[in-house]
């Protein structure tokens, strides 16, 4: 008589699942991504340029620190 574990999924299913996720975590840290350099590029505009001058950055540096990871 033959027996089946049924308890166990298909072969290779559980990395395409995985790989699933994966796809989905990396598209959410993309749009989080985005949205944190979007956020920080309209704080930066709104500032004058005195304060700007305060922080040590000038206007045409907000592009560069919204998009990358400049004081990190």
């Amino acid at each position: 008589m033959a027996a089946f574990d049924t308890s166990r999924t298909a072969y290779g299913s559980a990395s395409a699942v995985s790989g699933f996720f994966t796809l989905i975590s990396r598209a959410f840290g993309s749009v989080v991504a985005w949205n944190d350099a979007r956020v920080t590029r309209n704080a930066l505009s709104s500032l004058s340029d005195r304060e700007l001058e305060d922080i040590g950055l000038v206007r045409g540096d907000i592009d560069a620190v919204a998009q990358t990871e400049f004081f990190r």
